[in-house]
């Protein structure tokens, strides 16, 4: 049975997050039905990582099993007609191996986030980054993202939900870069790594902020890093701001 990679992009505001459900809209229910329109289902994917609900990819990598010898360029073709009108693409598919997997094969994966500060309401990045009303030291946040890096115990980055057997990780890169904006400012927040804990980037980022407001100073952040104590967490960030840039693969399938 052949496997396909499918590189999908979605905008995550109409779905309750990647994973299906039985009684709200998601990104892999969606596709999953698009594949019965082209192959007798019930079909089952996978994806590199289950975005919550709210969350955006530009870079989301999922696999498939099909019957059929598809041409990988008919397959997105395929799908991406019987997608529409939803926000969801499939922007790339590949023939892989039988044996590769999106998400036990990958070794990174990259997430970025848009704070955007101003004063008047967002019209074309509604849904696609958090509005602050006060403008943020990058600077500073900048200091406290890369306290981030490393093997560290996340535990106050993560949500109570968590189902991860450890919450010991390695974040390999962080970074906050400023640009003025239309009527403002806005930070984009870049994290990579391995593997990242529920809720882990959104919580960071709140804290991230409070350090941007002047309201945490980075020995205070430094102190809820290293308490490993979910109290400790600032208010987590709304998932607007939220994109999965990409999945590393070492076998890259595109």
């Amino acid at each position: 049975m052949p496997r396909y990679a499918l590189l999908v992009e979605y905008h995550g505001t109409p779905f309750a997050g990647w994973q299906r459900q039985a009684d709200q809209p998601s990104v892999q229910g969606a596709i999953e039905a698009a594949l019965a329109k082209l192959e007798p289902g019930p079909h089952t994917i996978a994806a590199a990582g289950r975005t919550d609900a709210g969350v955006h990819a530009i870079g989301q990598v999922a696999h498939c099993d099909l019957s059929q010898d598809w041409d990988p360029f008919r397959l997105s073709e395929a799908l991406n007609y019987h997608l529409k009108p939803l926000p969801i693409a499939i922007l790339k598919a590949a023939r892989v191996a039988p044996e590769w997997h999106a998400r036990f094969s990958a070794h990174e994966r990259r997430y970025s986030y848009r704070i955007i500060a101003r004063r008047a309401p967002l019209t074309s990045d509604a849904g696609r980054a958090w509005l602050v009303k006060h403008p943020l030291d990058p600077i500073a946040m900048r200091a406290a993202a890369k306290r981030l890096e490393g093997l560290h115990d996340f535990t106050t980055f993560r949500a109570a939900l968590c189902q991860a057997k450890s919450p010991v990780k390695t974040l390999d890169e962080t970074d906050v870069v400023f640009q003025e904006a239309p009527g403002g400012q806005e930070y984009r927040f870049t994290f990579r790594a391995r593997s990242f804990l529920h809720n882990q980037v959104r919580s960071m980022v709140g804290s991230l902020e409070r350090v941007g407001t002047g309201a945490w100073s980075l020995e205070m952040f430094q102190a809820a890093l290293d308490a490993a104590d979910r109290t400790r967490c600032g208010p987590v960030a709304p998932p607007d701001g939220l994109t999965l840039t990409g999945v590393g693969y070492h076998d890259a399938p595109f």
